[in-house]
Formats: structure tokens, C-alpha cells, sequence
């Protein structure tokens, strides 16, 4: 008779062990860690401009810790807009993102690259602004794209275009 209290116990305390998380979360169960714009100083850096179509270029975004520590986890969302229409720019093919946690003053960047378009070409996307959104956040921003239009691929999938994974940047 015994051995069903304490099974019975155990039992509870295994339920309540696996009901905690250790992921940082709040109360309702959302992580904190993850940096948002805001907290961090986003810059668009110099780039190396694509000067002809079908040129490639490459265009540096740089992100600070300006508060607590944050981490980023994946890849950050870009998309192009212009012309009336947007279009996502996909992970390079074969990157692998790697989660970096950032302290106070910390640094991280990533790139875009991009083919450049004809101008008025059917296929190439008249890029005017790149809006960024960081992994695990809903929060973006927008920065004017000035780097002439952007190719479209030969499948018409989208932008001829592609977003690296995030470095650490510093020691």
C-alpha cells in the first residue's frame, strides 16, 4: 500500500520538473532574449555597389548591443520593396546560422548580396527600400535601397539576392 504514495509523489514531482522551462522565457511563456531593434543600433554599412547589370554586389549590415544581453538565433528577414510590389530575399544557399549572444557593446553583422537588374527589365525588381527584421522579433526597420535595381532569378523565383548568416564581430 505504500508504494502508491510514493510512486504517486514522484510521479508529481517528475510532471512538475518537465513543466519548467529554462529558456528564459517571461510568465507567458515568450523569450526575452532575443534582440530587437531598438535595443540594438542597426547600420547599413559602405558597400561594395554592383556599378553594371549583372554585377554583384554586397551590402554590410551591422547591428550593437545597446542594452541587455540578446541573443541571435537564425537568420535576419530582408525584403525589397519598390515599384509596387516586395519580395523576400532567401539565405544564401548552404549558410548555416549560428546563435550568437550578444552583451552590452557586443557586435554582429551580416550581408546582402544582390545581382543588379536592368533598369526597366521585365524580370528585375526596381528596389527603393530594404526593410530588416531581426530573428524572434516583430519589430523592423527600413532603409532606402540605393543601389540600382535588383535581378530577378532565371526561374522567376524572386530577387537574384541573398542574406549571409550572422558573425560575431570584435574578439
Amino acid at each position: 500500500m505504500r508504494a502508491i504514495p510514493l510512486t504517486v509523489t514522484a510521479l508529481s514531482a517528475a510532471l512538475l520538473l518537465t513543466a519548467c522551462n529554462d529558456s528564459g522565457g517571461d510568465k507567458n511563456g515568450k523569450s526575452g532574449s532575443a534582440c530587437e531593434i531598438g535595443g540594438v543600433s542597426l547600420q547599413i554599412g559602405a558597400a561594395s555597389v554592383a556599378p553594371a547589370a549583372g554585377d554583384t554586389g554586397e551590402i554590410p549590415v551591422s547591428i550593437t548591443n545597446q542594452s541587455t544581453p540578446c541573443t541571435l538565433d537564425d537568420f535576419p528577414d530582408v525584403a525589397l520593396s519598390g515599384g509596387g510590389s516586395t519580395a523576400r530575399v532567401p539565405v544564401l544557399k548552404g549558410a548555416k546560422a549560428q546563435k550568437l549572444k550578444l552583451a552590452k557593446g557586443d557586435s554582429a553583422s551580416f550581408s546582402i548580396s544582390y545581382v543588379r537588374g536592368e533598369a526597366g527589365a521585365k524580370n528585375a525588381l526596381a528596389a527603393q527600400t530594404v526593410k530588416i527584421t531581426l530573428p524572434g522579433s516583430d519589430t523592423s526597420r527600413t532603409f532606402p535601397w540605393k543601389y540600382g535595381p535588383v535581378a530577378g532569378k532565371a526561374d522567376g523565383s524572386g530577387p537574384d539576392a541573398s542574406v549571409s548568416a550572422f558573425q560575431q564581430v570584435g574578439d
